[in-house]
C-alpha cells in the first residue's frame, strides 16, 4: 500500500459544478502561480466542451496536499458519455459526489453513484452552490441519503462525510452555517476518508488500460492505474489484447501526472496512475503486464447502445466544395479511430450501402459530438435521424426505456405532462418545490428523441430535463412524429428576398437571402403536417408599368439557425443532415421530387 498517493474521481450530474470544483482544487494546491490567472474550466480542453459547457472526455490532473499526491479524474456528467465514467472508476479508490444544493441528486447522479457503489468505492458528498437563492442544502442532504439507501449502499458508504460549499466562490465548510473557508477542508477530507491504493509493489507488474492519449512524437499513450508491481522505463511488457492475442514491446516513454499535464518519469510504483508509450495497437480494456502467461484483468462492459444513425458520403449537388475528406474510406477510417477511445460507440458497414456506415451509441448528443468534431476536422458527411435499437425477447419485440427527470415551472405542468403522455411516457413521481415541479417518468427512448427541444419551446427555455437508460421492455406502440412538415426547395440557385417573403407565410424559414440552395433541400418548416414544395430562388418579374401602392416593402423574419443536435432531432425518417466544415443543411434523402412522389404512391398502395 502506497500512502503517498490518493486516487479520486469527481462525479455528478451535468452542470452541477465538477469542472469548476477541479479548477478550485488546482488553485488551492498551488498548481497555478500567484501571478498566473486561472482560466475557468481549465480541465475542459476541447473547443466543444467550452462551447457547450459540458465535459465530454475524462481528464486527469494531479495535486499535492500535505506531502501526499492526489490524482484527480474529472468525468463527464451527461448520460450519453457514461462509458467514460464507467471505465474511469476502475482507476480510483474513492469519489467526490457533487450535488447541486437547489436541484438535489439528478439522473446522472444516480447512474454514476450506482457505478461507484458497485465498485465498492469510498464516497465524499459535496453539496455545491449553497450560496444560490434557491439553495436548500438540507433537502439535498436528505435526498442523497434516500438515494444511497435506494442503491443499497454499504453502511460505510451510507455514513460518508458530507461537505457544503460553492466551487464558484472557492469555499467548503462542514455545515451550511459555518464561516466560509477555502478548499483545504475538502482536500483534508480526501486524505482522511479516501484510503491509499491497495496495490502491492511486490509481484509482477499489471495494469488495466482505462484511457488512451496521443502524442505527436511518441504516438499512442496507454493510461491506467498500476494494480500490482512497479514499472521502469525500458521494461519489456506483454499486451494482452481483447481478442486473446499477446504482443511484447518495450516501454519507450513513461509518464506520471503532475498539475494539469504529464511529466516524463523513469519509474512508477504500484497504485500510481501513469501513461506509457510503446504499444501502437493497444486499446482500452486491455491488460499490460510483465508476466506474459497470466490471465487478463477483468474489464467492466459498458451499458449497451440504445440508438443508431446512418453516416453516409455526401452526394448532394454541393458535395466536395467545402470539405477536405469526402470519401467513404475517409469517413470509415475516422469512425474506426473514434471507437478506439470511445468504447461505448459501435461502427459497422451498412449492409445495403457501400458508402454508408451504421453508428450505434447511447444518445443523439454523443453521436452529434462525433459529427461536429469530424466536420471541424474537414469532413463532409450526411447523417440520418436517430433510430432506436429494437430487440426480440421470447418472440416479442422489446425496446429501450429511460427514466426521464423534468424540472419545470408550475405554470407549464399540464402542457409538459401532455407532451410526455403523447410520447408514451408514464409519470412515476411528482414533487412540488416552491413554484417548481419535479417530474419523474418512464419513457421509451423513441419518445426522448427531440423532447428536450419541445420542452424548451413549451417552457420558453425555463424547463430542465435529463434522462438515463433504464431497461428494455415490450414495444409500446406507435409514437407520432413531429406535427409539422418541411418546406422543400424545388429549384437550385440563390435565395431571394422576394421568394422568402412569400414562403414565410407558410412557416418558419431556415435559409437567408443570398444562401445557395438546391432541389430537395429543406429551407423551412411547414406549419402544416405535410411537405410543401417551394421556390426560394424566385424573382419578381419586372415590367415598365408601375402603380401607386402595388409595391410593398419586404419585411423578413429572421431565419432559424439550428445547432447540429437540433437538426438531428428535427429531421424526419426520409431526411438527412448534411454536415460540412462550413454549413449544416437539411435535405430529403431522395432529392428528385418525382421519384419521391412515385415512392410515396407505391408505399400507399
Amino acid at each position: 500500500m502506497n500512502t503517498e498517493f490518493r486516487n479520486i474521481g469527481i462525479i455528478a450530474h451535468v452542470d452541477h459544478g465538477k469542472t469548476t470544483l477541479v479548477d478550485r482544487l488546482l488553485q488551492s494546491a498551488g498548481v497555478f502561480r500567484e501571478h498566473e490567472e486561472l482560466q475557468d474550466r481549465a480541465m475542459d480542453s476541447m473547443d466543444l466542451e467550452r462551447e457547450k459547457g459540458i465535459t465530454i472526455k475524462s481528464k486527469n490532473a494531479a495535486i499535492e496536499h500535505k506531502g501526499v499526491k492526489i490524482n484527480v479524474v474529472d468525468t463527464p456528467g451527461h448520460a450519453d458519455f457514461g462509458g467514460e465514467v464507467e471505465r474511469i472508476l476502475k482507476m480510483v479508490d474513492g469519489v467526490v459526489v457533487l450535488i447541486d444544493a437547489a436541484e438535489g441528486p439528478q439522473a446522472q447522479t444516480r447512474f454514476v453513484l450506482r457505478k461507484a457503489i458497485e465498485n465498492n468505492l469510498h464516497l465524499i458528498v459535496f453539496i455545491n452552490k449553497i450560496d444560490r437563492d434557491t439553495a436548500n442544502p438540507e433537502r439535498a442532504h436528505d435526498l442523497m441519503l434516500e438515494l444511497l439507501m435506494e442503491l443499497h449502499a454499504t453502511e460505510e458508504q451510507f455514513e460518508s462525510p458530507f461537505l457544503y460549499g460553492s466551487a464558484k466562490n472557492n469555499f467548503a465548510v462542514h455545515h451550511p452555517g459555518d464561516e466560509p473557508e477555502g478548499m483545504d477542508i475538502l482536500l483534508d477530507t480526501v486524505l482522511e476518508h479516501i484510503p491509499p491504493p491497495s496495490a502491492k509493489n511486490e509481484g509482477e507488474f499489471e495494469m488495466l488500460v482505462s484511457n488512451l492519449d496521443w502524442n505527436d512524437y511518441v504516438g499512442r499513450i496507454a493510461v491506467g492505474r498500476i494494480t500490482r508491481g512497479s514499472i521502469n522505463l525500458g521494461d519489456p511488457l506483454t499486451c494482452i489484447h481483447r481478442d486473446g492475442t499477446r504482443e511484447i514491446k518495450k516501454i519507450s516513454k513513461l509518464y506520471t501526472f503532475t498539475g494539469m499535464g504529464m511529466a516524463e518519469a523513469e519509474s512508477a510504483p504500484a497504485g500510481e496512475i501513469i501513461g506509457m508509450a510503446g504499444f501502437d495497437s493497444v486499446f482500452i480494456g486491455e491488460t499490460l503486464c510483465s508476466d506474459g502467461d497470466r490471465e487478463p484483468l477483468p474489464f467492466t462492459e459498458v451499458d449497451p447502445p440504445t440508438i443508431r444513425m446512418e453516416f453516409c458520403v455526401n452526394d448532394g449537388p454541393f458535395a466536395g466544395k467545402e470539405g477536405k475528406y469526402v470519401t467513404s474510406r475517409h469517413i470509415g477510417d475516422r469512425l474506426v479511430r473514434e471507437t478506439r477511445t470511445n468504447i461505448s460507440l459501435q461502427v459497422e458497414q451498412h449492409p445495403d450501402k457501400g458508402n454508408a456506415f451504421i453508428v450505434s451509441a447511447r444518445g443523439e448528443l454523443q453521436i452529434a459530438v462525433v459529427v461536429e468534431t469530424m466536420r471541424r476536422e474537414g469532413f463532409e458527411l450526411m447523417v440520418s435521424r436517430p433510430e432506436v435499437i429494437m430487440r426480440e425477447e421470447n418472440g416479442k419485440k422489446v425496446e429501450p426505456f429511460e427514466t426521464l427527470y423534468v424540472d419545470i415551472d408550475n405554470d407549464h405542468l399540464g402542457d409538459v405532462m401532455q407532451a410526455i403522455a403523447a410520447r408514451k411516457g408514464k409519470i412515476d413521481n411528482m414533487e412540488h418545490v416552491g413554484n417548481r415541479v419535479l417530474l419523474e417518468a418512464t419513457v421509451p427512448t423513441r419518445g426522448i428523441i427531440g423532447f428536450e427541444s419541445l420542452l424548451t419551446s413549451i417552457t420558453s427555455g425555463n424547463g430542465i430535463c435529463s434522462h438515463i437508460y433504464k431497461d428494455y421492455a415490450p414495444f409500446c406502440g406507435v409514437i407520432p412524429s413531429r406535427a409539422t412538415g418541411s418546406l422543400v426547395s424545388m429549384a437550385t440557385g440563390v435565395v431571394t428576398a422576394y421568394a422568402l417573403d412569400l414562403i414565410q407565410e407558410r412557416g418558419r424559414t431556415f435559409s437567408d437571402v443570398q444562401d445557395d440552395v438546391y432541389e430537395g433541400m429543406i429551407v423551412g418548416e411547414n406549419a402544416r403536417g405535410d411537405d410543401l414544395p417551394v421556390n426560394p430562388t424566385r424573382t419578381k418579374q419586372l415590367t415598365n408599368v408601375r402603380a401607386s401602392g402595388t409595391d410593398k416593402a419586404i419585411s423578413l423574419e429572421p431565419a432559424i439557425k439550428m445547432s447540429l443536435e437540433r437538426c438531428i432531432e428535427f429531421i424526419a425518417d426520409d431526411e438527412f443532415v448534411e454536415a460540412t466544415p462550413e454549413n449544416l443543411r437539411l435535405r430529403k434523402k431522395i432529392l428528385d421530387p418525382n421519384v419521391r412522389k412515385r415512392l410515396k404512391k407505391k408505399e400507399g398502395s
